[in-house]
């Protein structure tokens, strides 16, 4: 008999966006779920829509708004579009966007205040308008 599991997903909340633009393009990404903490990232068993992301390796981690941090987990990917509920320790598939409008103000971060990036070297991935 399979290991069946019944389980109800939303879109989580989106108040973090601005507009509807981009939304129609997300993009799949994976993520790297080793590279995130739970009782920091997905304290409730889902990493949030609207976190930001960073690309290692092909595979998207937890992005840091620490202005002077210019490689690594310091450039911003894109934002994840949805709850992502995490099962176990195995990597999967997101929705992600790169571009559109973005209340930098709701964006959720983990336990840190998101800051919207500044230095262009921290925004070569992404053409977001921070509101």
């Amino acid at each position: 008999m399979p290991k069946l599991r019944t389980e109800t997903v939303g879109t989580g909340d989106m108040s973090w966006l601005d507009s509807t633009h981009g939304i129609g393009n997300a993009r799949t990404v994976t993520i790297d779920i080793s590279l995130f903490t739970a009782g920091t990232h997905y304290p409730n068993g889902y990493i949030p829509a609207g976190t930001p992301l960073t690309k290692t390796s092909n595979l998207a981690g937890p992005y840091t708004s620490a202005e002077g941090t210019t490689t690594g987990a310091g450039v911003l990917w894109g934002h994840l579009l949805t709850d992502a509920i995490v099962n176990g320790t195995d990597d999967f598939s997101a929705p992600m966007i790169s571009h559109g409008r973005v209340n930098a103000a709701k964006v959720p971060q983990g336990t840190d205040a998101f800051t919207a990036p500044v230095a262009a070297a921290k925004r070569a991935n992404v053409t977001i308008d921070y509101v």
